[in-house]
């Protein structure tokens, strides 16, 4: 796995540097070799703030985490993107999306899957892009780290948002007309 750093308003030092390539290079077992992670620091008032995107084929793989200590939110995001990866892990090898950017270890691995990563959508309301279900929305706007996403449903053409709710549960707004 290779590493993309760039730094907005700090300066990423080489100790910096070897933690996040320390901590992030455990997610190489889930990978192959020439996967590109790209990893932005940036710091504003006693906040630091760590993105990684890595980019898959059709997708993304996205976490962000803040704390007043560097070194704290780069071990949380490599938690989050940990849970992220086992979590959607039959969604992300299945055919819809390509096995090409993983491991062989880890896509032949037979890990069971967490009960809650069943998505259930709550809450439908009435509102007026790229195809796809709505489960495959929400599996994108969980990769993304996002709380909403915009959709063009596969089979009945119509944009379509879905979005997180604050208990956890999804929701979906569909356009009238």
């Amino acid at each position: 796995m290779k590493f993309n750093i760039t730094g907005r308003n700090v300066n990423i030092g080489d100790r910096t540097r070897e933690h996040i390539e320390k901590k992030l290079g455990k997610l190489s077992k889930f990978f192959v070799e020439d996967t590109v992670a790209h990893v932005t620091v940036s710091n504003q008032k006693d906040d630091y703030t760590i993105e990684v995107s890595i980019p898959i084929k059709n997708s993304m793989i996205r976490a962000e985490e803040s704390s007043n200590d560097l070194y704290v939110s780069i071990d949380l995001v490599e938690e989050v993107l940990e849970r992220q990866i086992k979590r959607h892990r039959t969604r992300l090898i299945d055919k819809n999306q390509s096995a090409a950017a993983f491991s062989e270890l880890f896509i032949e691995s037979e890990e069971e899957e967490d009960d809650d990563s069943e998505i259930r959508i709550e809450k439908v309301k009435r509102f007026d892009f790229k195809p796809m279900t709505a489960e495959e929305a929400c599996l994108e706007m969980e990769l993304l780290g996002h709380n909403f996403f915009v959709f063009k449903d596969g089979d009945s053409g119509e944009t379509c948002v879905v979005y997180k709710r604050k208990n956890g549960t999804y929701g979906i707004i569909i356009p009238e007309g």
